[in-house]
């Protein structure tokens, strides 16, 4: 058991904590502790996945900017599906696109994989080492591989900070 992933597991169970009960109480504080805690023990034996993670303020900062990066496309990328949904006459070219990543981690590749397959029009079918397979609803006129590479370049920035 590493004690840097015990910590991120206890931060992370502790904070869903206090956001579910919504009372910093010394009762809810305590049972959240305890709760969190053993947790923590029992489950972190397998966490390898969690020891990329930086621990840092640039990586928490980071961390944000890519929950609002993510929030920025997820919104866009409604529009532009509700609009092809609600305009027949709008292309659907739909198609496979590879993408190279430069990111090591493989939790970082996961957190870049969902966040693809979360934004409507786009999903990720396969990472098989530094590539991702990407489905999108519409490819257009653009060269494949440019394409998958502006997918991705808008998260991959944000994870490399936060994972190396």
């Amino acid at each position: 058991m590493k004690g840097k992933s015990l910590l991120v597991i206890f931060i992370i169970l502790m904070s869903v904590w206090l956001i579910l009960n919504q009372s910093l109480d010394l009762q809810y504080l305590a049972t959240g502790f305890i709760f969190s805690l053993f947790l923590s023990v029992i489950f972190c034996n397998n966490c390898s996945a969690i020891e990329d993670i930086r621990l840092t303020p640039k990586a928490l900062l980071y961390t944000f900017l890519f929950m609002g990066v993510f929030f920025y496309e997820l919104f866009k990328a409604n529009i532009d599906v509700a609009t092809r949904v609600l305009s027949p006459s709008l292309p659907i070219n739909p198609g496979i696109v590879k993408a190279n990543t430069k990111l090591h981690s493989p939790m970082a590749r996961l957190i870049l994989g969902n966040a693809i397959t979360l934004t409507p029009g786009t999903f990720t079918i396969d990472i098989t080492g530094d590539t991702l397979y990407i489905h999108c609803i519409n490819i257009g006129d653009e060269d494949a591989e440019h394409l998958g590479q502006k997918i991705i370049s808008k998260f991959e920035k944000y994870l490399e900070v936060m994972y190396g």
